[in-house]
């Protein structure tokens, strides 16, 4: 019994009833405005006192419906009501407003076929019950019979009477499953007219483009400046702590290197932080640039032992200020790999040049630990791979791979913006 009784009562079976007497209740204003119209055409002062004139007012209030259903919102309601009573996943749904001539006809085919179900349902649980109670209790208050309830007479017989209760019931089922069978129905084209459309899909795939763009933007900024700082505090540290007996000054300068580099780096990374926050959040602390930090990095890698000699052949201040910006994250990267697979005590070659339209960046240092190939080590390599990212959103190229025993970090990225 409680098998046959839960697609018609069930949880899922009341929310969707509860979705259409929503409908009905939606349908309402528009029926009114039907009335207004079959009302005079009729000739009638009192339409609702006429079923046929009912059914009229509602045929002339659905097209009104369809006519008003391009209102923006109308499609973000509709997909929220779907999915709280209709049980429609959400993601078989679109949530944005409805932008093209296809979509928008779609809604107005659902919002029609809501508020039309709707109002039909609405109007049977609304007179239905109340005939089904009064012919279940017949039996019990024969006195009913003698009534203004406009019951069939028919039911004066007494085997009619004693049938009663169980014709009621089944008005009671029939209305519950005409309510299933439309909730059904509703959740059936629900996916089909308030689906996303093509347009919605790209609209999601974009959305999730810039997402992904945005985390491996942050990704690659964490990694360049955080990872760099790092490497170098730890170079730092180690070179302080051999020499701590032995040379006093050049521990001072360590410790100093380190102040420096862990204030850049904290200011670097409230700077990644606002992004996360804020998009751009004002007031953090700009990004480095090749014009006005590429000096303080060098630097600060020397300070840790790194032989770092610098070749600029161009003016880093005449770079357009997203080159610069990558240029230094690039020479930042570069450094690094050094640090982190060269060790200490080590030849650095920086060389930066312009050379037709284009900014040539080679970082070159013995191979060390980098291992042959150009492969990185396991858990390594995510650096590279930012470099490579950051040369290619602008229209450039990078390669990294051993040449003639040293390290090779080659980036070339063009001064006029991608091509």
């Amino acid at each position: 019994m409680r098998a046959f009784l839960r697609p018609l009562l069930g949880r899922v079976a009341r929310r969707r009833w509860i979705h259409l007497i929503l409908g009905g209740a939606l349908v309402m204003p528009y029926v009114l405005v039907g009335a207004v119209v079959v009302g005079p055409v009729s000739g009638s002062s009192d339409v609702f006192t006429s079923l046929p004139l009912q059914l009229a007012s509602f045929a002339v209030g659905l097209p009104l419906a369809a006519l008003t259903s391009p209102f923006p919102l109308t499609r973000p309601m509709s997909v929220a009501a779907a999915r709280a009573l209709c049980g429609v996943e959400g993601d078989r749904l679109a949530d944005a407003p409805a932008r093209t001539r296809a979509a928008k006809g779609r809604t107005a085919a659902w919002f029609t076929l809501h508020l039309g179900l709707g109002g039909i349902v609405s109007g049977m649980s609304l007179a239905v019950p109340p005939f089904a109670a009064v012919l279940i209790v017949l039996p019990v208050f024969a006195g009913l019979r003698d009534t203004r309830l406009g019951l069939p007479e028919v039911l004066g017989h007494p085997w009619a009477s004693a049938l009663a209760p169980v014709a009621g019931a089944a008005i009671l089922l029939a209305l519950a499953g005409c309510a299933a069978g439309c909730g059904a129905l509703l959740a059936h084209w629900a996916p089909a007219l308030l689906g996303p459309g093509p347009e919605d899909r790209l609209a999601a795939a974009e959305a999730r483009a810039a997402d992904l763009a945005l985390r491996n933007r942050i990704a690659r900024e964490l990694h360049d400046s955080v990872g760099h700082a790092l490497s170098a505090v730890t170079l730092q540290a180690s070179a302080a702590r051999r020499l701590l007996d032995t040379d006093p000054e050049f521990v001072r300068e360590a410790l100093a290197a380190i102040e420096d580099t862990t204030r850049r780096t904290v200011g670097e990374l409230d700077a990644v932080l606002g992004v996360l926050r804020d998009g751009d959040a004002p007031g953090a602390a700009p990004a480095p640039t090749l014009a006005a930090d590429l000096d303080g990095l060098l630097r600060r890698t020397r300070a840790g032992g790194l032989r770092v000699t610098a070749e600029v052949g161009t003016d880093p201040g005449a770079l357009p200020p997203v080159v610069s910006r990558e240029a230094y994250r690039i020479v930042q990267e570069g450094l690094s790999n050094a640090l982190r697979h060269a060790g200490g005590d080590v030849r650095v070659a920086v060389r930066i040049s312009a050379v037709d339209g284009y900014v040539e960046i080679t970082v070159e240092n013995p191979l060390g630990e980098v291992p042959a190939g150009g492969t990185p080590r396991s858990g390594g390599g995510h650096g590279l791979r930012g470099v490579a990212d950051r040369a290619r959103l602008l229209g450039g190229a990078a390669h990294a791979g051993p040449v003639d025993g040293a390290w090779r970090l080659s980036v070339r990225l063009p001064l006029k913006g991608p091509v």
